[in-house]
């Protein structure tokens, strides 16, 4: 009994060692993962929600207009608040970053408050009639709803927006905008059915080829998919542009149409700088990732199962719909899966062959990013966009089964 329980304690020390020595040799890719993925995913959601600039740099002005009524330009200690907290912030040289702020939420706040805070040295009490003469913006009551609702370090303002929606001037309610003004609700559903149709259409060319690269003997199933896989060995960049110059109205495409009489030379189909170039560039590019999941699958399916549907009077299309396509069915969700989760944040192909119309919400996350510097909408949009992605493969995992995928 007692070399039983010995036994039993050596063996548990043992894996618990095996356990810990494991764990010894992941953490460096885990420390790895959380240092280039987990912390800037973290780091940008963080920015859709921060609200550092207003409480921090008008601290006296959003202390002053807490009990304002909202209903008439705020009273004179307001003004008075607001020319103190602008002339520490200029000696701080964050006139700029404060202007960009409040010019995220009020279109021409920046230019009101650059021009308060380049005559601060002339401003004497009293100071509400001298800065309203200024700009008259600030005899509004917009921009001053603006600092009273946005008091705190964490703001819902950038979702908002990105939901296209607005704050009511009079009751501050979240409403939607007129519909003329609405950009990215439209082009969240436009990226969701554009990633469907690359998908769906992956899946109807890569099926074949996949099945042919499962049938074929061995030397020509390998050559065949270097074929394949020939288009990793070049840059996705010179990918694109290849399809901008067979698509466009001059391209060869076009041309060969007007060559063998299909089109005339005034009746050029217009494929590029549209939504029809960016489906068939992404298809094109994407498309190995379909092929490569199903052949997995394909191969390893025995020849013998459709032999034996063939003997029992099964006719080829009946025996394939019912026995052979059941089986690739985890290659079909694992290509669909993979597809579908690249395409919805593809940026590259739509930039430069999409035009106005094959833009992506990627497109205008960069956009926001890069160009407006408006880190915070942006940030905003892409996390809407990874919680649209999570949501879709919560319901794919309740529908078909996360289980079933083999890669």
């Amino acid at each position: 009994m007692l070399d039983t329980v010995t036994l039993k304690k050596d063996l548990q020390r043992s894996e618990k060692k095996l356990k810990i020595r494991a764990f010894l040799l992941v953490l460096p890719l885990l420390v790895f993962v959380c240092f280039t993925f987990l912390t800037p995913v973290f780091s940008l959601m963080f920015q859709s929600v921060e609200n550092s600039e207003i409480p921090t740099l008008l601290p006296n002005t959003v202390q002053e207009i807490a009990d304002w009524s909202g209903q008439e330009a705020p009273s004179e200690a307001v003004f008075a608040a607001l020319i103190t907290d602008l002339t520490a912030a200029k000696k701080q040289n964050q006139i700029g970053k404060l202007a960009r702020r409040i010019n995220y939420n009020l279109s021409g706040a920046r230019s009101a408050l650059k021009k308060v805070a380049r005559r601060l040295d002339q401003l004497t009490p009293p100071y509400k009639e001298k800065v309203i003469k200024l700009n008259k913006k600030w005899g509004d009551v917009k921009i001053w709803r603006i600092i009273q609702r946005e008091n705190s370090v964490i703001t819902s303002s950038y979702y908002v927006a990105a939901m296209d929606m607005q704050y009511n001037i009079k009751t501050d309610d979240v409403e939607f905008k007129s519909e003329d003004e609405r950009i990215y609700l439209s082009l969240f559903v436009k990226t969701l059915l554009i990633s469907l149709a690359v998908t769906l259409l992956c899946l109807m060319l890569g099926y074949p080829v996949a099945y042919l690269l499962a049938e074929l003997p061995l030397k020509y199933s390998n050559l065949l998919m270097i074929l394949v896989l020939l288009p990793f060995w070049s840059s996705l960049l010179v990918r694109t542009t290849s399809w901008i110059v067979i698509l466009q109205s001059q391209g060869v495409l076009n041309d060969l149409f007007i060559f063998f009489g299909i089109t005339e030379e005034g009746d050029r189909i217009r494929m590029a700088y549209n939504m029809t170039g960016t489906i068939i560039a992404m298809t094109h590019i994407l498309l190995p990732f379909t092929i490569l999941p199903l052949y997995s699958v394909m191969k390893g399916i025995p020849k013998s199962y459709m032999q034996a549907a063939s003997s029992l009077g099964g006719r080829w299309l009946y025996s394939f719909v019912r026995v052979y396509m059941p089986q690739t069915i985890p290659g079909i969700s694992a290509g669909a899966l993979l597809v579908f989760i690249l395409s919805i944040g593809y940026y590259i192909t739509p930039a430069l062959i999409g035009g106005q119309s094959g833009q992506l919400i990627s497109n205008l996350i960069a956009y926001h990013i890069q160009q407006s510097l408006n880190w915070g909408l942006g940030a905003a949009l892409s996390t809407l966009l990874l919680a649209s992605i999570l949501l879709l493969y919560w319901i794919y995992n309740k529908m078909v089964g996360i289980d079933k995928l083999k890669f």
